[in-house]
């Protein structure tokens, strides 16, 4: 029977993903590797993205006496800055970024300044807010190289020195705009996670607007030395190519996203790159884009060399969730039937974990067909079923029911509970509604983009999670058949992230009220056009249209402008969405029951959750005696050979903490001068391990920070 019911289950998703009979093959049993893992030379601390380090000097025995080694202050922060970067080490030197973008070196055993570049874009100014997670190292023939994005440009700079190598692309960068079918002054990529190197090669994913006009998001290889494209794979199908027909017919003109912004990992021995893809564009409303919308949500498995698919699978179809692929997947090897199988894990949004045979695609646990609500909004066509994995069992809470919302005071649940009956909820997958839906893991899971960490010595995998609902509410967009206001262009293009108001939702979306007496209206112009990060620009738009959302948003002043200048033929939906809106009480606190962050570890040998524990703690209940209960917290774990679980992440508490991996017991903390909003590094240099982590702070209203802290034991 369990043959049968695992046959039916191949059966029902093999539109997602096309099978091929594994080869099981005899390999030896589990042990620590005898080589590698002990410095962090990529971002995840490798290429296979298991974020594992052989290193076990510093482990449970003395970690008590683990001491900062030294910190270094780069002096960029400002109100609203992050700092996400999983530094590079390589031989005796570290390389990471600034809240402001600028990379440099260190002396990785002191934090001594080796060398620094700041980047700059014309119209740039030094409190844009960016998201540099990594970097990438290439050395060949005596040539070692740094390569970053800040922007649109992607940068190649001298490993050495911190120059720029004026034989790559156009002086130095390469503009990530270009080489996507579309005019590049028309479009926003960036790219926010580093990508793989293979051999020469460069693979690199995208950063591209949410909203539309959106770039597509194609990934793209170029050569290491010259920067010249060497292959590209297209995420949203032309005619003839593969996936096409999940989509309306010329949806490749004019569709967007579908990205790989949270990294991607590599089988360098196998040629193999595995890429996770978002959500097609507009997130929140595919009335436009019937059907599946392949390669969007998926995971993709790539000739390194050339591109070319080797197998996918879709993890959500036709997405309206933001339910993005958000993390790089780990590279794993897991135990079936007495052997070792090299397998991919990939972590979701939603709290699942999907597993698959690294070279066929198969999947390790069996997949279930859901039948999910269909009830969208007039003009919506949402997918019938969905496909989830019958183990490991989900690390985050599923659906939030009304013994689930909040009991921290009488007054909060009373509050909270008269919201919740107004809302729409429902499983995984409820619909998008007027009303407003409950999203439950949120907007940012469940995973997220700091990822999950593998032992390959037990074969767990150690993953954080957030434990916060959020509302997702669409909202109709006004229909206009002549002359258009400029408060329904701000409401059409705008509104989404900084809502109608125009107060945003800082620091993730910052507030336009008074914008123009924090910036020039040249500066505010320039970013209407070219967009930046997560925003698009809006060159789509006629100048007329442009100038009336200036106006709109700098003096309030409402022009029209006609119907034409409105770009509304090609973009315009007939709903938008009330901005990224978190499930809170009365007093800001989560509206759901602790724990509100949990750290877990999963065994993929047998798709079991072993432990779970608490990640985090908001400070002002803890010393009203309301501890353990978890927060939401952004980066990820690493695990060593030395027993330990390393994590900072969580998001008020400013503390970066050690558990004992097998039974997840708290065994050190320590205070950082911001949260740790980034996954750790660890490495050796002269016979001492450290350990470093970025303390950028600046999320959900949370103070700035700048500085790397190291930590080390007592030199003898």
């Amino acid at each position: 029977m369990a043959n049968r019911a695992l046959l039916i289950c191949f059966m029902a998703v093999a539109a997602s993903v096309a099978w091929v009979p594994p080869a099981l093959t005899e390999k030896p049993g589990r042990g620590l590797p005898s080589t590698g893992y002990d410095q962090w030379s990529a971002y995840g601390g490798g290429n296979r993205q298991i974020r594992y380090s052989r290193l076990g000097q510093i482990n449970r025995d003395n970690l008590h006496r683990l001491r900062v080694a030294w910190t270094y202050d780069t002096g960029d922060a400002f109100p609203g800055s992050e700092m996400q970067c999983n530094p590079l080490v390589v031989g005796d030197r570290l390389y990471a970024t600034s809240p402001r973008g600028r990379v440099f070196a260190l002396q990785a055993a002191t934090g001594r300044e080796i060398w620094s570049f700041r980047p700059s874009i014309p119209g740039g100014t030094p409190r844009d807010r960016v998201r540099i997670r990594g970097l990438m190292y290439w050395s060949r023939d005596g040539q070692a190289r740094i390569y970053f994005s800040y922007w649109h440009r992607f940068y190649a700079l001298d490993a050495a020195t911190g120059r720029l190598c004026l034989d790559f692309g156009n002086r130095g960068a390469i503009d990530l705009r270009s080489h996507l079918g579309r005019p590049p002054d028309s479009v926003t990529a960036s790219l926010t996670t580093p990508g793989v190197v293979y051999r020469d090669l460069l693979i690199l994913g995208s950063t591209v607007g949410e909203s539309l006009p959106s770039a597509p998001g194609d990934i793209r290889a170029y050569d290491a030395r010259s920067g010249k494209l060497r292959w590209r794979f297209r995420t949203i199908p032309r005619p003839g190519e593969p996936g096409h027909r999940t989509w309306p017919g010329q949806a490749w003109k004019t569709a967007g996203g579908a990205n790989s912004w949270a990294g991607m990992s590599l089988d360098e021995q196998r040629g193999l790159v595995y890429v996770p893809t978002g959500s097609a564009a507009f997130d929140f409303f595919g009335g436009n884009r019937p059907g599946h919308n392949l390669f969007a949500n998926s995971l993709l498995c790539l000739k390194a060399e050339t591109g070319e698919r080797v197998w996918h699978f879709q993890v959500v179809r036709h997405d309206v969730w933001d339910r993005d692929l958000p993390a790089p997947p780990n590279l794993v090897t897991v135990s079936r039937e007495g052997r070792l199988v090299d397998a991919v894990a990939q972590i979701t949004k939603s709290g699942h974990v999907f597993t698959f045979d690294r070279e066929t695609g198969r999947p390790l646990f069996p997949l279930r067909e859901v039948k999910v609500p269909v009830a969208g909004v007039p003009g919506e066509r949402l997918a019938a079923t969905q496909v989830l994995p019958e183990k490991p069992p989900p690390f985050a809470r599923q659906r939030l029911t009304e013994n689930l919302l909040t009991d921290r005071t009488a007054e909060a649940r009373r509050e909270v509970l008269k919201r919740f009956r107004k809302l729409r909820n429902g499983p995984q997958f409820t619909p998008p509604s007027l009303e407003g839906t409950v999203l439950f893991p949120g907007f940012d899971g469940g995973g997220q983009w700091g990822g999950a960490a593998f032992d390959p010595e037990s074969g767990w995998l150690y993953v954080n999670s957030s434990e916060m609902a959020w509302i997702l509410r669409l909202v109709e967009r006004e229909a206009a058949d002549g002359p258009v206001t400029a408060r329904q262009l701000y409401g059409w293009n705008c509104s989404g992230c900084h809502r109608q108001d125009r107060t945003g939702a800082p620091p993730e979306f910052p507030s336009l009220v008074d914008l123009g007496q924090r910036r020039s209206r040249e500066m505010v112009q320039r970013t209407l056009r070219r967009g930046g990060g997560r925003m698009p620009g809006f060159a789509h738009l006629g100048e007329e249209a442009l100038e009336a959302i200036l106006g709109f948003v700098l003096y309030g002043k409402d022009a029209s402008v006609s119907a034409a200048q409105a770009g509304r033929p090609l973009y315009h939906l007939p709903y938008g969405h009330a901005g990224y809106n978190r499930f809170l009480d009365p007093e800001g606190y989560p509206a759901v029951k602790p724990p509100w962050g949990t750290l877990n570890a999963i065994d993929l040998d047998k798709g079991e959750i072993v432990w779970r524990v608490p990640l985090g703690e908001i400070p002002e209940l803890a010393a009203k005696g309301m501890v353990g209960t978890g927060s939401e917290n952004y980066g990820g774990p690493i695990v060593t050979a030395g027993g330990l679980v390393f994590i900072g992440a969580s998001n008020f508490d400013r503390k970066f903490r050690a558990f004992d991996k097998s039974d997840g017991r708290l065994l050190w903390e320590t205070l950082l001068p911001a949260s740790g909003n980034a996954t750790p590094a660890t490495y050796e240099v002269a016979g001492r391990q450290f350990v470093v982590i970025a303390a950028g702070g600046g999320k959900s209203g949370a103070p700035s920070g700048g500085s790397y802290v190291a930590f080390a034991l007592p030199e003898i």
